[in-house]
């Protein structure tokens, strides 16, 4: 063993077999050694340790909560020494990592030991937040000598490959018919969040997986490529966490953001009204505080995803009429069940019929202070710092769109004749195609950075809105050729293509349209002109 301390960290992280078994969710028989050791050893100071558990895993490594490891009857395994560390049972996407966790808290508590710093999720050599949240035991760093590189990390592959694999087996099959009946995809989420795809971005200390942004584009893409209607349902949650991931306190996020990862529940975000959209300044929803401890919340909400199916809401509401937008709003927590709510009835929209679209309004609600999200007059930043993260995710979505248009249109082009050849080979088609191809590469590479600019700790939001803007525009696009290149079937409901074009256009307008984008964007590469910085 003590041969072993000079062997890199790299080789010494896994080793044995590992053998693929049949299930919904690819798990993994895997025999880990897991190698922690010190170079030098310091005196009195035992040999390297081996700890050797077998377990089902997933491909991909990632967290769990206290109850669902318990489900499996592990906890009181974990109490022990990490060589007893043994599972029977299956675990699914969210439940791995405890047992990884269990392990390195016990390696961790022990003085015999030093740990290496480990390497996680990453791009371009750079951590995610993942990596400021806690060790992991696995992963490999991408980059290259240049100090740029675009490969993704072999789990960032395999957590694709799952989004990938679930969307194909899950969300495809049954697009149609949650489009045509408007039915909300309940078991449809139900399985997502079994599988570990939902609430990603919740912070391992409140049982989440604590993904960055960047791996969490390459799930949003995924899913809709499937059907961004469902997407967006499971999207909501991650925009709504995100003002309590930012600025609440201890309390609030274990009670919200814990209870999501603890059951399959849904949450909703809510502050856009009839006559207040991207005026978030002409908000008229009012919260008044009655005594010490509670706020009075009365006013109305409109175009709320998840409204009717959510256990809580984040409610931005003006506290103070007289101040300016930057502090005339606060944000608070509501629970779904509160007396005084009104959830309105389901739109029928345009697209993605599968998502519950509705208009909420709260009629006196009291909601204690403890619910409030940080200081009072502080809620616009909150509410429009959530954007920062969730942009470059719904920008990843309209890419799914973009890049399903694309591939459906080119394989059409390939079957579909005329004048004796494919359409594919006349000038016309195989130009669009060209389009078609470059502006899924194009958008998803803002995407990937404005999410690696976010999870690099720089301020992105000049490229969040890049993303967003191009990225919907290109979903447009493509949507549009591929009707016009499916011609007389592109028009009909038999073919995908004109749901596509039909679940495209709201890309362009919400999470901010098209048109404050290029606000957010001319505003401050003309600040930074002025400044003597040129992009």
């Amino acid at each position: 063993m003590h041969a072993l301390q000079n062997r890199s960290h790299e080789q010494l992280e896994t080793c044995g077999d590992v053998t693929a078994r049949s299930s919904v969710f690819n798990p993994l028989v895997r025999v880990c050694r897991l190698f922690f050791f010190t170079s030098p050893t310091p005196p009195n100071i035992p040999p390297p340790t081996t700890i050797t558990t077998t377990m089902h895993l997933p491909r991909v490594l990632v967290s769990a909560t206290p109850a669902a490891f318990a489900r499996r009857g592990a906890v009181a395994a974990a109490a022990g020494a990490p060589s007893s560390l043994v599972s029977a049972q299956p675990f699914n996407l969210t439940q791995c990592s405890a047992l990884r966790n269990a392990i390195s808290h016990e390696c961790m508590a022990s003085s015999a030991l030093s740990i290496p710093p480990l390497p996680t999720f990453s791009h371009a050599g750079r951590q995610s937040s993942a990596a400021r949240l806690r060790p992991r035991l696995f992963s490999s760093e991408a980059g290259s000598e240049l100090g740029i590189g675009f490969s993704l990390t072999p789990e960032q592959k395999e957590l694709q490959e799952t989004a990938r694999s679930f969307t194909a087996r899950e969300i495809i099959p049954k697009a149609a018919h949650h489009d045509v009946t408007g039915e909300y995809p309940t078991e449809i989420l139900k399985k997502a969040w079994e599988a570990g795809l939902l609430n990603t971005r919740v912070p391992a200390e409140y049982g989440g997986l604590g993904l960055g942004v960047l791996d969490c584009s390459l799930i949003s893409e995924e899913l809709a490529y499937g059907c961004s209607g469902i997407q967006i349902a499971a999207e909501i949650n991650g925009l709504a966490e995100a003002p309590v991931t930012i600025g609440g306190n201890e309390a609030q996020k274990k009670k919200y953001l814990g209870r999501m990862i603890e059951e399959p529940l849904m949450c909703a975000y809510c502050v856009t009204e009839p006559a207040a959209g991207s005026d978030v300044a002409g908000i008229g929803t009012r919260a008044v505080k009655k005594g010490a401890n509670s706020w009075s919340i009365t006013g109305n909400k409109m175009w709320i995803t998840n409204g009717g199916k959510a256990d809580w809401y984040f409610v931005l509401a003006k506290t103070d009429p007289a101040a300016n937008a930057g502090r005339a709003f606060t944000g608070f927590i509501v629970d779904g069940n509160s007396p005084g709510i009104t959830v309105g009835k389901k739109e029928l929209n345009m697209g993605q019929r599968a998502s519950d679209t509705r208009s909420i309004s709260f009629e006196d609600v009291e909601v204690p202070d403890e619910n409030r999200l940080g200081d009072v007059g502080k809620g616009f930043s909150l509410a429009m710092g959530a954007f920062d993260s969730t942009r470059p995710l719904i920008a990843a979505a309209a890419v799914g769109v973009a890049r399903r248009a694309y591939e459906e249109a080119l394989k059409y082009s390939l079957e579909r004749k005329t004048m004796g050849k494919p359409i594919s080979e006349h000038q016309a088609i195989a130009f669009m195609l060209a389009d078609m191809a470059s502006g899924v590469e194009a958008s998803r590479l803002l995407v990937w950075k404005a999410a690696w600019m976010h999870d690099s700790g720089a301020r992105n939001t000049l490229f969040a809105s890049m993303a967003k803007a191009t990225a919907s525009e290109v979903a447009n696009k493509n949507a549009t050729d591929a009707v016009q290149i499916f011609g007389g079937n592109g028009f009909n409901s038999e073919y995908p293509v004109e749901k596509l074009m039909r679940d495209a256009k709201i890309f362009m307008i919400y999470g901010g349209p098209s048109e404050i984008q290029r606000v957010i964007i001319s505003r401050t590469v003309v600040d930074q002109a002025k400044k003597g910085i040129f992009y």
